[in-house]
C-alpha cells in the first residue's frame, strides 16, 4: 500500500476520534517529516518496505540534528501510535516501530513554589481595576485546582458552578474540579468586576476575559502569570501556569490532603504514573516529614 494513502486513512481515523485540533497538527507534522525522510532519503514508498532499521536510522538522524532527548520521546510515541494502527488494521503483521529505542530522558527534579510565594503571586494583584481582579483570581484558581492553562483559557462562564467547575481537558474529556471558601470568595469579587467593566458590552462566553472581551491567547495568560512572579521576587524557579499545577499536586500529596488517585481523577491524568512523576520533586525536608508521620513505630498505640 502507498504510505501516502494509508497516512491519508490515518488521519480521517484520528479525526473521527476526536483528537483535538492542537494534537492533529503535531501529528501531521511529524509523520509528514518522517514520509519525506523514507521517500527521499531511503526511496521508500511503499508501508510494507519500511523496517524497523529505517525507523532507527530516522531517531538517529535526530540526534545527529541535536534534538532533545524528550523531544525524540515525544516525536516518535506518534510515529509508534500510526504504525500500531496500521497493525490493528491488519495492513502490517507487527509493529516495526515498537523495538526501535528512544533515547534516556534525563530526570529533571522541579523546583516548585512555596505556599509563601504562591500567597505573595495572588497578593501582588489588587481589586481595583477589572485586569487586576481577573489576573489575582487567574492565579488563585491555577493555585487551588492544578487545572491546565488550555483548561482555564477555555473556560466557560456557565460551567463555573456555586462550589465546582466543570472543565474540559485534554481529548474533550469533561471533569469537574472543586471550588474551596478561599477560591469563592476571589471568584465572586472578579465576577462583580467583570459584570460592571463589561456592561453593555459585547463579550465571549469565557470565563477570563481580555480587556476587549475576548477569550485570553496562550501568551497572554504566560504574561499574566510572569508578571505575576516578578511582582513577588519569585526567582530562580520556572513560572508558568504549568507550575500551579505542579504546586497544587504537590501540596496536595505532601500535606497528606489527598491520595495519588483521587488526585489522578482531579488532574485529569489518563494514567496514574503521570500523577506519580510529581512525586520525584518533593525535596529531602519534605520526604522527612512524610516519612516521620508515616513511621510504623512513630504511630504504635501506646
Amino acid at each position: 500500500m502507498e504510505l501516502e494513502d494509508v497516512l491519508k486513512e490515518y488521519y480521517y481515523y484520528c479525526e473521527a476520534k476526536g483528537f483535538t485540533k492542537k494534537t492533529m497538527i503535531n501529528k501531521r507534522q511529524e509523520l509528514k517529516q518522517v514520509m519525506e525522510y523514507l521517500v527521499q532519503k531511503r526511496a521508500i514508498t511503499e508501508l510494507e518496505s519500511v523496517t524497523t532499521y529505517d525507523l532507527k536510522a530516522y531517531v538517529r538522524l535526530k540526534q545527529i540534528a541535536g534534538l532533545q532527548p524528550q523531544s525524540i520521546v515525544s516525536m516518535f510515541k506518534i510515529i509508534r501510535a500510526f504504525f500500531s494502527w496500521c497493525v490493528k488494521e491488519e495492513y502490517l503483521s507487527f509493529n516495526i516501530a515498537s523495538k526501535v529505542e528512544t533515547p534516556n530522558v534525563p530526570k529533571k527534579i522541579l523546583k516548585g513554589f512555596t505556599g509563601k510565594e504562591v500567597h505573595s503571586m495572588m497578593e501582588a494583584f489588587t481589586y481595583k481595576t477589572y485586569l487586576e481582579a481577573r489576573n489575582k483570581a487567574i492565579i488563585a484558581m491555577l493555585a487551588d485546582t492544578g487545572i491546565r492553562a488550555m483548561e482555564i483559557r477555555g473556560l466557560e462562564t456557565v460551567n463555573v458552578k456555586e462550589t465546582t467547575i466543570l472543565v474540559n481537558g485534554k481529548g474533550n474529556k469533561e471533569r469537574n474540579v472543586f471550588i474551596s471558601p478561599a477560591l469563592k470568595r476571589i471568584l465572586i469579587k472578579y465576577e462583580r468586576m467583570k459584570k460592571q467593566y463589561f456592561k453593555d458590552k459585547a463579550i465571549t462566553t469565557n470565563y477570563f476575559l481580555s480587556y476587549v472581551g475576548s477569550g485570553l491567547s496562550h501568551v497572554a495568560l504566560d504574561s499574566v502569570v510572569k508578571e505575576a512572579g516578578k511582582r513577588a521576587g519569585v526567582a530562580g524557579k520556572r513560572v508558568s501556569p504549568h507550575s500551579f499545577r505542579h504546586f497544587y499536586a504537590v501540596s496536595c500529596l505532601n500535606e497528606g490532603k489527598m491520595d495519588v488517585y483521587s488526585l489522578s481523577r482531579l488532574l485529569g491524568h489518563s494514567d496514574i504514573s503521570v500523577t506519580q512523576r510529581y512525586l520525584q520533586s518533593m525535596n529531602d525536608e519534605q520526604l522527612l516529614s512524610k516519612a516521620i508521620t508515616s513511621s510504623p513505630l512513630m504511630n504504635l498505640k501506646k
